[in-house]
């Protein structure tokens, strides 16, 4: 039973995470980048949104500005790269190392709460059960995915964001068509961070605080929740909003499996090594198939005896 109460709470959380991951899956599947930025980004998010909120701005508004925050650091992250030449990853360390900084500037401390019984917040862990459908954060951060699905999948449908396809597929070929590849990169990767913000702001208001070190390791938990929504559910969705779907789907399930371990009586400390070995051993099974259990091709062709 007690594993029962607790899967609401980790859909929730899931669902959330999902919204990160979906930008993870932009900047690591459609553009190619390993994008080290999230961990950073994955805090300002929230900082900006809680204190927003505490000085007394709407939520929509606070989630608005969280937002734009997010892409501020996908834009700084872009320019390293794209204007000064710098590789992507050392790139997003560099912002990530920065925004550590900049988190504790905006949120004055390490950490920010915020009471859900004086602030009207939008979605929260005290929402789960015994709440309208209206006010459950699972309904809304359902609605929340799907709408960020819809936008994104019209948007990568559009000229641009096949150009940013492009890019990421080949940026050789893509700047040989006259694709400016240097603009699409800094673009793609202000709306992953963007969308790693929205999820911070979000999870920060889950959770009731914003803390500097919520962000600590996120990069790891988006890439759980890439593959295994790939390795699940990839040879059923082919379309792109579904592929979208998957993801975020992936990080529900990474949830639960979480809290399964948890109930299990796993040492706690051991949770960011468990996710380390997730990801690694998800990301090497494309490597084993193709080395040990794909057929060898046989290579034969007509043999000219004479005249």
């Amino acid at each position: 039973m007690s594993l029962f109460n607790a899967m609401p709470g980790a859909i929730a959380q899931g669902l959330i995470w999902g919204i990160m991951a979906i930008g993870v899956y932009i900047t690591y599947r459609i553009l190619d980048i390993a994008d080290l930025t999230v961990d950073g980004t994955m805090c300002i998010g929230g900082a900006v949104c809680i204190m927003m909120m505490l000085n007394g701005y709407n939520v929509w508004i606070a989630l608005f500005f969280a937002l734009l925050a997010g892409a501020i650091a996908g834009f700084v992250t872009g320019i390293f790269h794209t204007a000064m030449g710098i590789p992507p990853i050392l790139a997003g360390i560099l912002t990530q190392l920065a925004l550590w900084s900049a988190n504790l500037k905006i949120m004055g401390k390490a950490n920010q709460a915020i009471n859900v019984d004086k602030y009207d917040l939008l979605v929260s862990l005290r929402y789960i059960k015994g709440v309208a459908l209206s006010k459950n954060t699972i309904f809304i951060v359902a609605i929340i995915i799907i709408a960020v699905i819809a936008i994104l999948y019209w948007f990568f449908g559009t000229e641009l964001g096949c150009s940013i396809r492009a890019t990421g597929c080949n940026s050789n070929m893509a700047r040989a068509q006259g694709i400016n590849t240097n603009f699409n990169k800094v673009l793609g990767l202000m709306v992953s961070n963007g969308l790693v913000a929205l999820s911070s702001a979000l999870l920060a208001q889950y959770q009731g605080f914003a803390d500097i070190n919520m962000g600590r390791g996120a990069i790891v938990i988006g890439l759980a929740a890439v593959i295994i929504g790939e390795a699940i559910f990839g040879r059923i969705f082919h379309n792109f909003a579904l592929n979208l779907l998957s993801v975020a789907l992936g990080s529900v399930i990474y949830y639960l499996v979480l809290q399964i371990v948890i109930w299990l009586g796993v040492d706690t400390d051991l949770l960011k090594m468990f996710s380390a070995l997730v990801v690694a051993v998800f990301l090497a099974i494309p490597f084993w198939k193709s080395k040990y259990f794909s057929k060898p091709v046989k290579r034969g062709g007509n043999v000219n005896a004479g005249n």
